[in-house]
């Protein structure tokens, strides 16, 4: 028999009991798509939260912490893959910038801006420092130029409507900021003032809700700034300056191989690389788990395509006499069920995947609205949430899976057709 005839005589089949095969292809449809909905979340809430992480950190940054502080910067230079080290240093003390009549309590950080420029701090506008006497400023931080004023209403919770103080509304760049020093919980700043030119913004925080008011200054205002602290603060503790350090490899690939290599140095280090890798592990396992799921669904699913394949055998058991008869061989007749199964199987599983991306689309575009709604969030219903996310693997493994088991539940009936007796097959009455 002919490739053509062996289809023909399974949709002739299939056409003959089209109600049962429908209501078969729909349990084998529900069992797939359930398979590919409920690990679609894995995937989708992985992939949400890889986009976090890559979003909050630089992706080639190494934070280092050496032990008791100790960090031998030349050794990490030397490494071939690390092409910038960053040190920022800050000193335990409030610093406050003035601007006119406005104020803020920076966050300053004294850096090497050579190291800076290598590992491509990204500025939103202006250039990096050339002078000692110049300074980078966060994002945030015109807008945190407050008058005395809008700072005590603000504290006092007098504004209207909660509306917080608008700073310093002018382009920041050019101007001239003034720098005071005083310890923390005290009311009288050191008698010394420096003069800095504001030169440079950096870029926008990825998150919202980041305010960014760093002051980056030359590490040559190291040695000043600590004499001033020295000579007015009556008792100097043992640790005033505070260091953290990061290396900035050329590319995510090196990350790794950095990372690994600081660590066999006695460095304690932190990456992006190491979070995603136990995430990974996290959620290839929690993936594992939703597909097992899933896949009870689709065996569920396979009980009847079992029965509609034995129930099938058994109408056409005078029909494989008379094809045995007239000399059908056992593998033949075995082919033509288990066509019938794998066709059930494939249809099922092509339905199972259109309506899988439909609810995977449609959860995307619903839930975050609902979740907004259900906490009062209106930022989240705008937010870019990946809730469910069907890459082709997962398409690829369900399909297999959902094929696989309609055939193997169409093989023990297929099996039972090649046994029929042919002489009783035919006394059978039609």
């Amino acid at each position: 028999m002919l490739f053509k005839d062996q289809l023909e005589f399974v949709s002739q089949h299939i056409k003959k009991n089209k109600l049962r095969v429908f209501m078969t292809v729909l349990a084998a449809t529900m069992g797939c798509a359930f398979l590919i909905v409920l690990a679609s979340i894995g995937f989708g809430v992985q992939d949400m939260m890889r986009s976090e992480i890559l979003e909050d950190q630089a992706i080639t940054e190494v934070e280092v912490y050496g032990n008791e502080g100790v960090i031998d910067y030349e050794e990490i230079k030397n490494i071939d893959s690390v092409g910038a080290v960053v040190q920022r240093a800050s000193i335990d003390v409030e610093t406050i910038f003035k601007l006119e009549d406005r104020t803020i309590f920076g966050n300053s950080k004294l850096t090497n801006f050579k190291e800076e420029t290598n590992s491509n701090l990204s500025l939103s506008e202006g250039r990096m420092p050339k002078d000692s006497n110049e300074i980078i400023v966060g994002y945030h931080f015109a807008e945190n130029l407050w008058t005395e004023q809008e700072r005590t209403t603000w504290e006092d919770g007098a504004a209207e409507d909660g509306e917080i103080p608008k700073g310093y509304e002018e382009s920041i760049l050019g101007k001239e900021v003034t720098l005071a020093m005083k310890p923390y919980g005290q009311e009288d700043t050191f008698p010394e003032q420096w003069t800095f030119t504001i030169v440079g913004v950096t870029k926008q925080p990825a998150k919202d809700w980041i305010v960014d008011k760093i002051v980056l200054m030359d590490e040559s205002w190291t040695e000043t700034l600590m004499a001033s602290y020295t000579a007015n603060v009556a008792e100097v503790p043992e640790e005033v300056l505070y260091t953290e350090t990061k290396v900035f490899t050329a590319s995510l690939e090196d990350v790794k191989a950095t990372t690994d290599e600081l660590k066999e140095m006695g460095y304690s280090v932190y990456s992006v690389s190491e979070q995603l890798e136990q995430l990974d592990v996290f959620f290839m396992a929690f993936k594992i788990g939703l597909i097992f799921v899933g896949t009870i669904a689709v065996l569920i699913s396979s009980i009847g395509i079992f029965n509609t394949m034995t129930m099938a055998v058994t109408e056409r058991t005078r029909e494989i006499g008379v094809m045995k008869a007239i000399g059908a061989s056992p593998k033949l007749i075995r082919r033509l069920f288990l066509m019938e199964s794998a066709w059930i199987g494939i249809i099922g599983t092509v339905l199972a995947v259109i309506i899988s991306y439909v609810v995977s689309y449609l959860a995307n575009l619903v839930l975050p609205i609902v979740v907004g709604m259900a906490l009062e969030e209106e930022s989240i219903a705008g937010m870019n949430l990946t809730f469910s996310l069907i890459p082709w693997q997962l398409v690829a493994i369900a399909s297999c899976i959902s094929i696989g088991v309609a055939m193997i539940s169409g093989w023990r009936p297929a099996k039972k057709a090649t046994k029929i007796d042919v002489i009783q097959a035919l006394r059978q009455e039609l």
